[in-house]
């Protein structure tokens, strides 16, 4: 009987590691073609992948709201949305609001962002600014150490076997 509950528990162990979910961290993304956006988030939807913001996710790059499900998306300290309406280039070159792409983006996201966004005047052609306690309320946070990414490694040497010996003798006083 022993054997057969340690079979069935490596069993289970060994499919919930085959279950694990990959992680894609979002950092430094300033948006770009909504398109690209769209398509590189519907696939990831598909994947199952859980999303870490974790740094700038703005303009196009915001429409991870409204692809991957809520509860697949946190948030660290240091993640910070931005959001305007999108336009295209008019033809003298300039940037020209695209009222219809910008009503697209707006219905993408979910009910508490566009409530967060309407809030502030809604989608134009300046940048609204989404992060800290407020962000934090509406997403998840991530279950990592978000200040490790902000450490900044030692840059004295590795201390030689004998000074951690020496230390451990420390301790065990």
């Amino acid at each position: 009987m022993k054997f057969l509950t340690g079979l069935l528990a490596a069993v289970l162990l060994i499919a919930g590691m085959g279950a694990s979910h990959a992680v894609v961290r979002i950092a430094d993304d300033r948006g770009g073609r909504i398109g690209t956006y769209v398509d590189r988030y519907q696939d990831l939807r598909q994947s199952g992948e859980t999303v870490i913001i974790d740094g700038l996710c703005a303009s196009a790059c915001t429409i991870v709201l409204g692809a991957i499900p809520h509860d697949r998306i946190c948030v660290t300290s240091s993640a910070t949305l931005g959001f305007h309406a999108a336009w295209d280039f008019g033809s003298n070159g300039r940037a020209v609001t695209n009222p219809e792409a910008t009503q697209m983006l707006y219905a993408m996201y979910p009910s508490q962002v566009k409530r967060w966004i309407s809030q502030r005047g809604g989608l134009t052609p300046h940048m609204l600014f989404l992060k800290g306690k407020q962000l934090q309320t509406m997403y998840k946070p991530c279950y990592l150490d978000a200040q490790a990414s902000t450490i900044k490694p030692s840059r004295r040497p590795l201390p030689q076997g004998d000074q951690i010996e020496s230390a451990r003798g420390q301790l065990a006083r």
